[in-house]
């Protein structure tokens, strides 16, 4: 899948390039309501470290669905900022950047490439410091316009599992089937901290706590989208259970609501 304007594109190095699956999407139908109307939609929300990619990727190949990792794109965003140098206190360069953002999503058989500006930045995003300053961008209402566009005109195309923050109460609210993932804080900071451990990255496991206690705080107290669950929702409570238990809830409840 390939999102953004183009105009940068190339400009940051050498990417990844090639690959022969690509859904391409055209940006001039990306603002109709009327085109996703949820019929062959699962939308997954809940709060970070809640399992929600690994999961939704899952779910989304046991039935044969695509997967749409939104979150991933507010993230792309921000690495983008951040490579660029862009003031994070100025929300109209914020909110120009991500419109000028060349984003693509690679199918692989070991997961998604996130390529921006054709340039592989599937572990840069998952950096701390992105996550650090991904709630600079995710509240400006111009930059969540952008993405949510994005993210509709990519599950209007095909049937899809997303996962995100506001998936059923906001980008998909006619969703037929809406999952609210959660867990224990403690559960989903080790979580993050084990991912991050495999991708190589620093850990510091009482900073990662924190820095998702704090991102609770701001999801659920924001006045643009904050995070909640949707009245139609099925809460999921993920901390005893295995990821293979999981995947087979969310398959059930997939298949008995769409």
């Amino acid at each position: 899948m390939a999102v953004g304007s183009g105009n940068d594109k190339g400009r940051h190095g050498r990417g990844a390039r090639g690959h022969p699956y690509t859904d391409r999407i055209d940006a001039k139908i990306m603002n109709s309501d009327k085109q996703h109307p949820g019929t062959q939609i699962v939308a997954i929300d809940g709060p970070a470290g809640a399992g929600k990619s690994s999961v939704s990727r899952r779910v989304a190949g046991a039935l044969g669905f695509a997967f749409l990792d939104t979150g991933a794109m507010y993230r792309a965003a921000t690495w983008r900022a951040l490579h660029l140098g862009i003031p994070l206190d100025d929300p109209e360069a914020l909110a120009a950047s991500t419109r000028a953002m060349a984003l693509e999503f690679q199918e692989e058989p070991d997961g998604v490439r996130v390529v921006v500006d054709d340039l592989d930045v599937s572990r840069e995003i998952r950096s701390p410091e992105v996550t650090r300053h991904i709630h600079l961008l995710d509240q400006i209402p111009a930059v969540r316009q952008r993405l949510v566009e994005l993210q509709r005109s990519f599950g209007c195309r095909r049937p899809t599992v997303a996962e995100g923050r506001d998936i059923g109460t906001v980008v998909f609210p006619q969703a037929r089937c809406k999952v609210y993932l959660d867990a224990s804080l403690e559960c989903r900071a080790e979580r993050r901290a084990a991912e991050m451990e495999t991708q190589g990255l620093p850990v510091n496991r009482a900073e990662v706590l924190r820095e998702i206690a704090e991102r609770d705080a701001l999801n659920m107290n924001r006045a643009v989208s904050p995070l909640r669950r949707a009245e139609d929702a099925i809460y999921v409570d993920t901390t005893e259970l295995t990821p293979d238990q999981v995947v087979a809830r969310l398959v059930q409840l997939a298949r008995e609501r769409l």
